[in-house]
């Protein structure tokens, strides 16, 4: 007997009968689930995650895999995702397919992939403020008034390049499909690893993205806005918890010690996925 994690994004299950449907196949399965959210949009404390959870299946769409992953980040679970959305890179499993799914994992007839996570320190003159992860990306991005920030960029404690930009998007392997990919970005291989680092609307005509290995220390220095005013943005990590950054400020992003566990279950890759993305475009 397995015990399953259920983590359902109750907006795209309204009434929870998808959820409910999940449930009963478990029961009649005779294996253990907990729900880990609520239809109010709680989610269980990581301290009270039960210690012997299989796996966590996560109901939605990309998104609601990136935020499971941030609302489990100190706990070690592996995921895998009911797609409830549209065709997506991270939730592979339809809801037509649910019951095969769960008997492949009661089976542990399954793979295992690590993918590769990003932690970001965002610090001031008196030290550090925050330490946050993410799986997809880290977005440094304007707050209020439409106005060119001015950033400067170094890898390794080495100045690189100032940018007069909306933002920038810091981003793994996994998240190069996703808001980086909207910005001009490159696509890449989720095994792969490595870092980007794409502007966000640069005020230039040769702004390119810029990869490095996953080796490499990339830190962020929020500069004086025109005329030396101060400037005011926001870093957010997979989309949430954002912090604020001012004048002077610095944000340090390297690759995570931690990664985050996928299940896969069915034999469609990468590639397969990607060449349905772009023939439907």
């Amino acid at each position: 007997m397995k015990h399953f994690l259920i983590y359902t994004n109750y907006h795209k299950d309204p009434d929870g009968e998808i959820t409910a449907k999940l449930i009963e196949y478990l029961t009649e399965k005779g294996q253990k689930y907990t729900c880990v959210t609520g239809a109010d949009g709680s989610v269980m404390p990581a301290e009270m995650i039960p210690e012997d959870a299989f796996c966590m299946l996560v109901l939605g769409g990309d998104g609601t895999i990136l935020k499971a992953a941030r609302d489990t980040k100190n706990v070690d679970i592996p995921l895998i995702g009911i797609n409830l959305g549209t065709l997506g890179y991270l939730t592979e499993i339809e809801p037509a397919n649910m019951d095969f799914a769960l008997d492949m994992l009661i089976a542990e007839e399954y793979q295992m992939v690590s993918r590769m996570m990003l932690n970001g320190v965002v610090y001031d003159s008196e030290g550090v403020r925050t330490s946050e992860r993410a799986l997809n990306d880290i977005v440094i991005s304007r707050r209020g008034s439409l106005q060119i920030n001015k950033l400067r960029i170094y890898v390794n404690g080495q100045f690189l390049k100032d940018y007069d930009a909306d933002g920038v998007i810091v981003t793994t392997p996994t998240g190069s499909t996703g808001y980086n990919l909207s910005a001009g970005g490159p696509i890449v291989d989720p095994k792969a690893e490595l870092i980007m680092l794409t502007p966000v609307c640069a005020h230039t005509l040769n702004s390119r993205s810029i990869i490095f290995s996953s080796e490499e220390v990339v830190e962020i220095e929020v500069l004086s806005g025109r005329e030396g005013q101060p400037q005011s943005l926001e870093a957010s990590f997979d989309g949430g918890n954002p912090v604020i950054m001012t004048t002077g400020d610095r944000i340090r992003i390297m690759k995570s010690e931690k990664t985050t566990e996928i299940i896969h279950i069915n034999q469609v890759n990468f590639l397969e996925v990607l060449h349905q993305k772009m023939r439907d475009i």
